[in-house]
């Protein structure tokens, strides 16, 4: 088991199987040492758990929450396609979606919940570059999707 699968586990979660992508594209593409990892939803056992306007029909906090359950996501994915999450070298890249009220401008505070979990997993290697933009809708009504981009070892 990887040192950060080791860590997800002392912290009591677990990688979950790899989302299905719920339009045309691929989950990921590996390309000269970058993975990108397409947006990925706040899915569990295949069922969207958080939709809505965070703001209005979401709270911050759950829309932390969902960010990381994201994050979880694109983890299983970079697993899937490299293997081990400890060729992860450097988190490069995260971009995160909220789809928010008229009158929520905390959009970096959701994206956060990616963030700091990246962090806490990878300390250093976990700091990244970021964007966190709202807007007015997302696929199947998620309130958060995230997209990450990681170095990684060949």
């Amino acid at each position: 088991m990887s040192q950060i699968e080791s860590k997800l586990e002392a912290m009591g979660l677990h990688l979950p199987t790899p989302p299905q992508p719920v339009a045309a594209y691929i989950p990921a593409v590996l390309h000269n040492g970058l993975l990108y990892i397409s947006g990925q939803l706040p899915m569990q056992n295949g069922q969207l758990v958080l939709t809505g306007k965070v703001g209005q029909d979401v709270s911050l906090e759950q829309a932390y929450n969902a960010a990381r359950i994201c994050t979880l996501n694109a983890l299983s994915i970079a697993r899937d396609m490299i293997g081990d999450l400890d060729k992860i070298e450097r988190v490069i890249k995260v971009g995160g979606f909220v789809q928010s009220a008229d009158d929520f401008y905390d959009q970096p505070k959701v994206i956060n919940g990616a963030s700091e979990f990246l962090g806490e997993l990878f300390g250093e290697k976990g700091c990244h570059a970021r964007a966190a933009v709202g807007v007015n809708a997302l696929p199947l009504n998620a309130a958060v999707e995230v997209e990450f981009i990681l170095a990684v070892a060949a």
